[in-house]
């Protein structure tokens, strides 16, 4: 199969580590969607990344998706979800908010770099960073001092997507992350940034 995106994608990333973790072979091509918009429009009408191209030429969209397929062709015993009902509950409920701290830093983005000044507005750039700020501080208060993995002794998607949400938001929104205000989720980022699945999938 084909994973098709670029890794400065926190989207992307977090189904190239997901794959990684879960011992699933994939070819990554690393397409933009500004770039190499035609290409990839021809493999995706789409043009969403990230696009996973199967084994049978079936395309698949959005990161949670393509996860939940992942888990489904991974190993018997082998997961980032939790079988316990209320720790998989945690991990879905703290992936969520480092999705939505994803989807503001990508909007601030969007916002600010994609759309002319004079066309700008300046309300909802202050909501979504107003969400980012939130979605940071739930985080952190999960994180704590960020020296163990959040449901147990090994890391679950919540981990993986909290981190990548961290990497990504440091790169666009340091100033949204002060390292002062925040030492555990920082803590949290580089350890997970040393796991190989990390190491193997870094941030364009």
């Amino acid at each position: 199969m084909e994973l098709i995106g670029m890794l400065d994608s926190p989207y992307v990333r977090r189904v190239a580590i997901t794959a990684q973790m879960l011992g699933i072979d994939y070819v990554h091509r690393s397409l933009s969607v500004f770039r190499n918009y035609e290409e990839i429009r021809a493999i995706n009408p789409l043009v969403k990344v990230p696009t996973l191209v199967c084994d049978d030429g079936e395309v698949l969209v959005d990161s949670t998706l393509i996860i939940n397929y992942l888990e489904g062709l991974a190993r018997k015993g082998r997961s980032l979800m939790p079988a316990d009902p209320a720790a998989r509950r945690r991990v879905l409920q703290l992936t969520g908010i480092a999705l939505m701290a994803m989807e503001k830093a990508v909007q601030h983005l969007y916002e600010t770099k994609q759309r002319p000044k004079e066309r700008q507005h300046q309300p909802w750039i202050d909501r979504v960073d107003q969400q980012l700020a939130g979605a940071v501080q739930l985080l952190a208060a999960a994180v704590g001092k960020g020296d163990h993995w959040l449901t147990g002794s090994n890391p679950t998607q919540a981990d993986v997507s909290i981190a990548v949400a961290l990497r990504f938001v440091r790169q666009i929104r340091p100033e949204a992350l002060p390292t002062k205000e925040f030492p555990g989720l920082y803590r949290f980022s580089e350890r997970a940034e040393a796991l190989p699945a990390f190491i193997t999938c870094p941030f364009d």
